[in-house]
């Protein structure tokens, strides 16, 4: 078997390159809402612990997942069921799995409320298809239950074997139950202190603040809106509830022209993908980048695999002053460098001084 490193990645460099006059145009306006949160208004992350039941015999093996038996046998034991720890050890619960249940409580959500909840497998367990959450109190970073889940389980993988042959379509180990949760108890969001509202902006930047302020005060009338720092923006809004409300509906909305970003090259190494926006540009310089091909061979089972490392003799590529992101990325391509080999020549022209903009890995 061989792996050759770096095809998927010159394709998108080339759709890149296509697609970048689109790229180019004017920085149109966005609404508030697109840019900022209300301070205070925001999700709330819950967990717990649970057991599905259901299984068609792809649950936990019970001698590698202790903690399956264990919680069976507390749950049997608050059913009046009560087993001694000979009978709990010598359980065989093919048919149960551990999962732990996770959901998001949305802000100024009530009791009665219904949300979403995802599961997943915490032992050995093939597959939750088909599977049966049992009823899991779901709790908040306090330790207070906020939230109780249970239903049937949706699992959008599929999976089938035989003769020690498996087939696996997507991801059998974890699933979802739509509306599967319900609200027991309300967290309180504060909307402002006193007569001002407070909008953060997703990533700082003092320009678009200052533009935030200009629109919303044009807007809404002037001394409505002022900019604390770089990132928050106070607004004088109405004392009543139902007035406060439609304030912030025509606030949100309010259309802003935010200000350039800071050029940046983001590059993820684990996955090859590299992210360069529009204000990326090149002070003169050359590099030079050897044709590096890594190729692995499959040994036979019980040998390990092959693996052989070659470089070959450089080329040079002169990169123009001031080049413009459609500059770079075709000057990165004709050097056929894959996503290791990118990495290390914008590091290497970050180190000298050549490239115009932030590098960022992640």
């Amino acid at each position: 078997m061989r792996a050759l490193i770096g095809n998927s990645f010159l394709k998108a460099v080339i759709l890149a390159a296509t697609v970048l006059p689109l790229l180019q145009q004017p920085v149109h306006a966005e609404r508030l809402k697109d840019l900022a949160s209300l301070q205070g208004v925001r999700n709330n992350q819950l967990i717990g612990y649970g057991i599905v039941v259901g299984l068609d015999g792809t649950g936990d093996q019970t001698t590698q997942t202790p903690f399956t038996t264990q919680a069976m046998g507390n749950m049997l034991s608050q059913m009046g069921i009560n087993l001694t720890a000979d009978q709990a050890t010598k359980l065989q619960l093919k048919n149960v799995a551990a999962v732990m249940v996770t959901a998001n409580l949305a802000p100024f959500a009530r009791p009665g409320q219904a949300i979403d909840v995802t599961i997943s497998s915490i032992g050995n367990a093939k597959s939750l298809r088909g599977g049966t959450l049992l009823m899991t109190q779901l709790k908040g970073g306090d330790g207070q239950v906020y939230a109780v889940a249970q239903g049937n389980i949706m699992v959008g993988g599929v999976g089938a074997g035989a003769g020690g042959a498996n087939v696996t379509v997507n991801h059998l180990s974890a699933g979802r139950i739509p509306g599967g949760a319900t609200v027991e108890r309300t967290v309180p969001t504060a909307v402002g202190q006193g007569d001002y509202l407070f909008y953060e902006l997703t990533e700082s930047d003092f320009g678009t603040v200052s533009n935030a302020v200009t629109a919303i005060n044009k807007a809404m009338g002037e001394g409505t809106a002022q900019a604390i720092d770089g990132r928050r923006i106070a607004l004088r809004a109405p004392a009543s509830p139902d007035a406060r409300v439609a304030f912030l509906g025509k606030v949100e909305n309010v259309e802003i022209r935010p200000s350039l970003g800071q050029a940046k090259v983001v590059v993820n190494p684990r996955t090859g993908s590299v992210v360069m926006n529009q204000r990326v540009a090149l002070l003169p310089c050359a590099v030079a980048h050897g044709n590096l091909s890594v190729v692995v061979d499959a040994g036979q089972p019980g040998q390990g695999a092959d693996v052989q490392v070659k470089q070959d003799s450089g080329a040079m590529v002169n990169v123009r002053a001031g080049a413009s992101l459609a500059d770079v990325v075709k000057a990165l391509n004709s050097l056929g460098a894959n996503p290791m080999d990118l990495l290390a020549i914008l590091q290497a022209m970050k180190a000298a001084g050549a490239l115009r903009a932030e590098l960022e890995v992640i």
